[in-house]
């Protein structure tokens, strides 16, 4: 029995050795030093480890947005949500920046014209609430730089430190939610500014306060008394009743300047926080300062505070790829890809974040896929194979005859070309101008030339109806201008959570005040910001309902630019268009909305937060907010609504443009239920949408669906990122058995020289059209097998044999 049992044992231990064993090609890599050090540290620990380990290395966050960069490089999918952090960091503080400046547009009081404390909190919510990315948000004022309304009394008086911030709290086991269930929707606020004078470990200035990257970037800023030292920007303002009034101000540094306006910081923990492996965006907040002193030459512009939005580490993709000509920039993860370097490359994909897989495999130039795999190999499956699965797959075949591209091209007869035009019958009977929006068959080429020879001066030639667009021709607008809708998302938050917490009559004991209701300079910096936040945002809008603003019947500031790079913007209040048919409220989309949202509005999310705010003017220590827990309820993106294109030959920014419009709300008089309050719009440019020219399933409203000219029976087409709105933006990949034929860099047909030559075919030029198709992958390799020969030969000896006898 005991010879029985050790011989259990001993199997399996030989079973385990070998399960184990089998990773072993695996070495260790640069992912798993960064990974050890990831999984160290925890909440429990972080308080009582160095501060070396409460940071990971500069470069394991690759391929940061630059904003020198964006309107020049397509930006990657797996880095539109690093974009958007960076674009909402800089909107923030344009926004600060202005409406602490602003008080010189108004007449000098003894009182102060910046926000209350409830204004910076819900803010800094917003920014959290709207985008499930964001996980922090927070505004980090400079010493004794903080003006406030919130407290009596406190004229040209500062608080010590101020810094409100907001983080996205687990409320797994948030006794508010009995479903046990996390909704990402519970937020806890704090002033971190709330502690007291003699504790030196809560002040956030100190380089030892929680791994203080992100205040050292850009604070403390020593002008040196100069007035020169801070970027201006100029916003022209129309009123309602018809003033005109051009407003300069200081922000953050220019997108030409060096360095530019954002800086990222290196991923750290969030200890004793929110407990989270973050990275944070981090731009400068202008002011004049010192203030009130009636001496303008001695007050200089400097940065008094900064505006720090934060993401998990762990939502971002890295880029196991090595580094290329299309590859380059620091990156700790530079060749660790699983890919066999002979005969495949590697290729990043999104959606993985920080783990190990976000990669596919293709061949290299001069091999193919074997006949049995149809698509390229995933990262995912490379890095969970055995070694026998990786040993003996995984593998490109090589193309043993390769053929060398065309260089002498030739017309085409006359029977092939009339072979494609009957194909392409769309190419020999089409019409020109308007007319070829509503074909049967779109020609591209003549609907392109109709759509981009629109401009200011050309419009007027049109009737109206030919400047409005089907939504079909503005197909993944939703998906590709997602980062510009959650900003208006993030506007529309703000105002629903202020007017549903905020009450401008709610008396507290002691010198606090209540915030004061929103203000036009407010209101107006908001709309200003998303403009200047954002450069694929024309127009942006916040139009209230009639009487629902203070003050005012109807009040609609919208901020245009008329130049993509510039420093010179256009403020207007619509609310002066008051003529019949001319109101802002007679708009389809805000007809529509008001109308959706008349009555119900239980489908609206709720959100919850936690405000700790500070106990007296010097802070001391931190105290729940009066009403703890307290609740909002907003729109989604879900909610709001997207327009068609449109070309406004009367409008402000004369260009094609898709408008996002989403609703705010707020209590009715009684404060018995939710109403109505208005909306927030913003206009992107429809040519800066990439066109989608393959295939799709027949309900996808895509006007130039399966318009692409890649060879149906040797291909498929494949989008490509970053063409625009021109032809041509995809590639012609290889089905299954086919192989690339040509001695070249590439292993596609690229699209725009696909429709480069299909043209030369129409024009009845000379054209190599025809070369654009793959080979069937069957006898690739030209090579003598002996055997085979030598069989060949003998049987063909011995028929010669026997026909001689």
């Amino acid at each position: 029995m005991g010879l029985l049992w050790r011989s259990y044992g001993l199997f399996a231990v030989l079973t385990l050795m070998g399960v184990l064993a089998q990773y072993e090609w695996q070495p260790k890599d640069a992912f798993d030093e960064i990974k050890v050090r990831f999984d160290k540290v925890n909440g429990d620990n972080c308080p009582i480890l160095p501060p070396r380990d409460l940071t990971l290395p500069e470069e394991s966050v690759s391929h940061l947005p630059d904003i020198k960069d964006v309107n020049i490089n397509p930006v990657f999918p797996n880095r539109t949500a690093l974009l958007h952090l960076h674009n909402m960091a800089l909107s923030r503080a344009f926004f600060w920046s202005y409406i602490l400046q602003s008080r010189f547009i108004r007449p000098a009081i003894n009182d102060t014209y910046d926000p209350g404390m409830m204004y910076y909190f819900l803010s800094t919510v917003a920014d959290v609430s709207s985008n499930r990315h964001v996980n922090a948000s927070a505004i980090y004022f400079a010493p004794n730089s903080s003006f406030s309304s919130s407290y009596r009394g406190f004229f040209n008086k500062t608080f010590p430190r101020f810094a409100p911030r907001t983080y996205r709290e687990d409320d797994f086991n948030d006794p508010i939610h009995l479903e046990k269930i996390s909704t990402l929707n519970t937020f806890y606020v704090r002033d971190l500014g709330a502690f007291p004078p003699d504790s030196a470990l809560h002040d956030y200035t100190i380089k030892n306060y929680h791994i203080n990257e992100w205040y050292n970037a850009w604070l403390p800023d020593n002008v040196e008394k100069r007035h020169d030292t801070k970027t201006t920007y100029q916003v022209e303002i129309r009123y309602a009743n018809n003033t005109n009034e051009t407003f300069t101000f200081h922000g953050p540094p220019g997108a030409d300047e060096d360095p530019g306006p954002v800086k990222f910081t290196k991923p750290y923990f969030d200890c004793r926080r929110s407990n989270k492996w973050l990275v944070a965006a981090v731009t400068p907040i202008a002011d004049i300062y010192p203030r009130h002193t009636q001496f303008r030459h001695i007050e200089y512009p400097t940065y008094t505070a900064i505006s720090v939005l934060e993401m998990d580490f762990e939502r971002i993709d890295i880029n196991q790829c090595p580094k290329g000509e299309g590859n380059k920039g620091p990156n700790v993860f530079a060749d660790t890809a699983r890919c066999k370097k002979e005969t495949t490359e590697c290729e990043p994909i999104d959606g993985w974040g920080f783990r190990r897989g976000g990669y596919q495999c293709r061949c290299k130039p001069g091999y193919r896929l074997p006949g049995v795999v149809r698509r390229p190999y995933l990262g995912e499956i490379l890095e969970r194979a055995s070694d026998e699965q990786f040993y003996n797959g995984f593998d490109c075949m090589k193309i043993g005859w390769v053929q060398k591209v065309p260089i002498k091209w030739f017309r085409a007869p006359t029977y092939v070309r009339e072979q494609y035009l009957n194909r392409y019958y769309e190419y020999k009977n089409y019409t020109t101008g308007p007319s070829s929006l509503h074909s049967h068959k779109l020609n591209i080429n003549e609907v392109l030339k109709f759509i981009l020879g629109v401009n200011a001066r050309s419009c007027k030639n049109y009737h109206p109806q030919d400047l409005v667009l089907t939504g079909e021709f503005a197909y993944e607008a939703q998906k590709q201008f997602d980062n510009e809708a959650k900003m208006a998302i993030r506007l529309a938050n703000f105002i629903s959570a202020f007017l549903q917490i905020s009450d401008p009559t709610e008396v507290y004991s002691g010198k606090r005040v209540a915030d004061k209701p929103l203000t036009e300079d407010q209101m107006m910096g908001e709309t200003l910001a998303l403009v200047l936040g954002n450069t694929r945002i024309w127009s942006a809008a916040t139009l209230w309902d009639r009487r629902k603003f203070p003050n005012r019947t109807l009040f609609g500031p919208y901020a245009y630019k008329r130049e993509l790079n510039t420093r010179k913007f256009n403020m207007e209040d619509i609310a002066r268009n008051n003529k019949t048919g001319e109101e802002y409220i007679d708009r389809p989309y805000f007809r529509l909305l008001k109308q959706r949202w008349a009555s119900n509005f239980d489908s609206l999310e709720k959100y919850y937060l936690k405000i700790r705010l500070r106990h007296n003017e010097t802070g001391e220590y931190a105290q729940r907010y009066e009403h703890f827990p307290n609740f909002y309820h907003a729109a989604t993106m879900d909610h709001g609504y997207w327009t068609t294109p449109e070309f406004d030959c009367r409008g402000y920014v004369k260009k094609w443009l898709i408008t996002y419009a989403v609703p705010f709300f707020g209590w009715d008089s009684l404060k018995a239920k939710l109403e109505f309050k208005g909306i927030v719009a913003v206009s992107m440019n429809m040519l800066q949408l990439d066109i989608n020219q393959c295939p799709d399933d027949y309900y996808e409203p895509n006007a130039f669906k399966n318009t692409h000219k890649c060879d149906e029976k040797s291909s498929y087409c494949v989008p490509i990122l970053g063409r625009g709105y021109e032809t041509g933006g995809y590639k012609c990949e290889c089905l299954q058995g086919f192989e690339y034929p040509y001695e070249d860099l590439i292993t596609y047909y690229d699209g725009q020289l696909v429709e480069a030559e299909f043209e030369n075919i129409v024009n009845d030029k000379e054209s190599r059209f025809e070369t654009f198709k793959c080979r069937l992958a069957g006898a690739a390799a030209l090579q003598v097998q002996f055997t085979i020969l030598g069989f060949v030969t003998l049987f063909g000896w011995i028929l010669l044999r026997r026909n001689q006898c």
